[in-house]
């Protein structure tokens, strides 16, 4: 890329969109094309193409999406099928439409099977059933990577996908009955603390293992794919694999031990008490790093390290 090429980053106000629009300002991208949902709406196929007809972008970021924690998507399964499927389909037909070569499709690593071998290599896409809890997203977002496949095999495009472990950065989403299990332990934390109650409440029994990623880690890896194609040409475009990379740290925890790294970081000294009547979802999701790593990109940020300068954002936040 060069730093005049004209990049329409898509969800540039979500938790990684906001990420990648920092980290192509730190690089010194000149030409980023942003628009808010009001300005565009990505489900009206209409006006996405007429957006990409008038604008022209040259490569496209494609962070956005309806987006939650199990709540979210056990109350809304339809809408976030239906949300999700309708803004990757109106930009990645869009892009083709406007003769786009270059697109970075935004999944997540919930599109492996619930029981997946561990860690989670690439291949290992649709080898098994998926997470019910959470089948309507992850569905959608496996339709993305297969539409990507799809167009470069029909059209000579070079779209692919990353997918990244679960997130957690700055201006993430603290709503109780929304959000991810990092943000919603960090404010069910605090809450505790401020209020001097004896105890903290968490969904499930605390045993299921997550791996954690720092937005700005996922933002600095896509720019880095991005600025290194040729890396990409050998990780991810073969006739007969899927064109995923995925992102992560390389090491999980159970949510038990994150819960105690949060409440140590707040100063919560009471005790954590587990809902063992409240799904756990998948018992495990380790990706295999290893393309990405080999590539030469590894991330920066601890998790005690991330999760001090989320608390000290969130806290911002409440101050605001």
């Amino acid at each position: 890329m060069e730093l005049s090429t004209r990049i329409y980053l898509a969800g540039h106000s979500g938790l990684a969109g906001s990420a990648l629009r920092r980290q192509f300002e730190k690089s010194g991208y000149k030409n980023l094309l942003m628009r808010t949902h009001d300005e565009l709406d990505l489900t009206d196929q209409s006006a996405t193409l007429r957006f990409f007809q008038d604008e022209k972008p040259e490569i496209v970021v494609l962070a956005a999406g309806k987006v939650g924690g199990i709540i979210a998507n056990n109350s809304l399964p339809a809408e976030f099928l239906y949300t999700n499927l309708a803004i990757q389909n109106n930009v990645i037909r869009a892009a083709v439409r406007s003769s786009v070569s270059d697109l970075l499709f935004l999944g997540s690593s919930c599109i492996y099977p619930r029981d997946c071998r561990q860690p989670i290599k690439e291949e290992y896409l649709l080898s098994g059933p998926l997470e019910s809890t959470n089948r309507p997203y992850a569905l959608a977002k496996i339709a993305g990577v297969e539409h990507c496949w799809a167009c470069n095999r029909q059209y000579g495009v070079r779209y692919f996908a990353v997918m990244p472990t679960n997130l957690y950065g700055l201006g993430d989403n603290y709503d109780a009955a929304n959000s991810h299990v990092l943000p919603a332990l960090i404010r069910r934390t605090h809450e505790a603390k401020v209020l001097d109650a004896s105890e903290v409440f968490i969904w499930g029994s605390g045993a299921p293992r997550r791996e954690f990623l720092f937005s700005e880690d996922l933002a600095e890896a896509c720019v880095f794919l991005l600025e290194n194609n040729y890396l990409v040409d050998e990780m991810v475009f073969a006739a007969d694999k899927p064109p995923i990379v995925n992102i992560g740290v390389g090491e999980d925890i159970p949510i038990s031990k994150l819960a105690e790294i949060i409440c140590e970081i707040i100063g919560f000294k009471g005790k954590l008490t587990f809902d063992v009547t409240k799904p756990d979802g998948t018992p495990q999701k380790l990706l295999d790093n290893t393309k990405i790593t080999k590539a030469g990109w590894r991330p920066t940020t601890t998790l005690e390290g991330g999760i001090r300068i989320v608390y000290d954002d969130y806290l911002r936040m409440c101050n605001a």
